[in-house]
């Protein structure tokens, strides 16, 4: 039953306006390398997809690591990075949401072993308006999504496929595995799995490194 982390990296961090995402930095540390601080311990393997100019320079630095070169799009960085594996389990997370916790990945590998399909969600606390139907949401049937999200690798990999094949680009892979008709568990996420996305983000990232070191100083390492 082995597990392996898919971190996908690989993305342009255009709206960051700081080059490649995995390189910005928070408290002089980089969200790739607090990414792999955050699965270290949890997880029998890392598969980490970057910019291929990259790839060589990352590898080298993290010999224990697995880096293949990234797609264009995020789907096909994940495709990647599922090729690389053959862990019975994968948990795919993004490199820009870089504090996570071993409780979530507890909760997201355990749903994912007992369902196939599983994600990190948390519920939504504002009121959501929808302006096309100029309506309010309900609260109560809202989640916002996060990762990591923890899948049987065959059923990723059912997933991929299919969508390679009807030539749909999702926004994530629970969207995919969903097409196949198949159920994705939903567990409880955590706040600090906010998405670095803007520049704006970078101090709310600042704010909460000392929110996650304090975590995870109380959390068990799984070994």
């Amino acid at each position: 039953m082995r597990t392996a982390a898919l971190i996908a990296a690989a993305g342009a961090g255009a709206r960051l306006g700081r080059g490649p995402k995995a390189f910005v930095t928070i408290r002089g540390h980089s969200l790739l390398d607090l990414s792999l601080q955050a699965v270290a311990g949890h997880v029998d393997e890392v598969v980490v997809a970057l910019p291929e100019a990259s790839v060589a320079g990352v590898q080298a630095l993290h010999p224990g690591v697995t880096v293949v070169a990234g797609g264009a799009t995020r789907q096909a960085s994940v495709a990647a990075m599922l090729a690389a594996t053959d862990a019975r389990v994968v948990l795919v997370h993004d490199v820009a949401r870089p504090f996570l916790t071993g409780s979530v990945i507890g909760r997201v590998r355990a749903a994912a072993l007992a369902a196939g399909a599983a994600t990190a969600v948390l519920h939504v606390a504002d009121t959501v308006l929808d302006t096309a139907a100029d309506t309010t949401l309900q609260r109560s049937d809202l989640r916002l999504v996060q990762t990591p999200q923890g899948f049987d690798r065959e059923l990723l990999l059912a997933a991929h496929a299919a969508a390679l094949a009807a030539g749909v680009v999702a926004t994530d892979d629970a969207d995919l595995v969903r097409r196949l008709g198949h159920h994705v568990e939903l567990v409880e996420g955590s706040r600090l799995l906010h998405k670095v996305t803007a520049p704006a983000d970078l101090s709310l990232a600042e704010a909460f490194y000392e929110l996650w070191l304090a975590q995870r100083t109380r959390e068990p390492v799984d070994g």
